[in-house]
């Protein structure tokens, strides 16, 4: 019998990443401290994602597989998480503009008998962004989920100059090493669907 996978994650963006893998999966969203205090920014994503994991398994069947990811941005060894409101979006923007930040993506795959827990990275350039074009992107509401106030894979790609490391990390699931720790330590692997033509 296939192994069930639950996404222990209220992202539509890894939502959607592992539904356009092709991946058959149930949603489950525990709530989770996240105010750790001390931590690096790649031992912070791992310890979060590892909380995650383990919040959604004491609600889940115990056989089931769950994975649990968390992403931070960093600027010069500051996280910037999600930012409060309209005017911290704005300012974390400004801070972006022009620079190189990174990205740290760390997820856990839980199943009843082990789990792995790994991090992924990618360093991000943005060229300069007018003031003009960080107040149009903010007032559409979409950076205000989203830690470092953007999302790449919306209209804030357009502000991106250059990606060193994995895209997906940066969309907060870093699909290359999730698939092959699914598919080699869990036996579960995506449907693919042929198109009819």
């Amino acid at each position: 019998m296939e192994k069930k996978l639950i996404l222990a994650s209220a992202s539509p963006r890894r939502r959607e990443i592992l539904a356009m893998a092709g991946y058959r999966f149930d949603i489950l969203s525990p709530n989770v401290e996240e105010n750790l205090s001390g931590l690096s920014p790649k031992a912070l994503v791992q310890e979060l994602s590892r909380r995650k994991a383990a919040a959604a398994a004491a609600l889940a069947d115990p056989r089931a597989v769950i994975l649990a990811a968390d992403t931070v941005v960093c600027l010069e060894k500051e996280i910037l998480g999600k930012p409060a409101d309209r005017g911290a979006a704005a300012a974390m923007l400004s801070r972006l503009s022009g620079r190189t930040h990174a990205v740290y993506t760390g997820f856990t795959l839980r199943g009843a008998d082990r789990a792995v827990t790994q991090v992924a990275s990618a360093q991000v350039t943005m060229r300069e962004i007018a003031k003009e074009e960080i107040d149009a992107y903010v007032a559409t509401g979409s950076p205000l989920d989203k830690a470092g106030a953007y999302g790449i894979q919306e209209a804030a790609g357009m502000f991106v100059r250059e990606i060193q490391g994995d895209f997906y990390c940066i969309m907060g699931l870093p699909l290359c090493p999730v698939s092959v720790i699914l598919r080699d330590v869990f036996g579960i692997t995506p449907h693919f669907h042929q198109n009819s033509r």
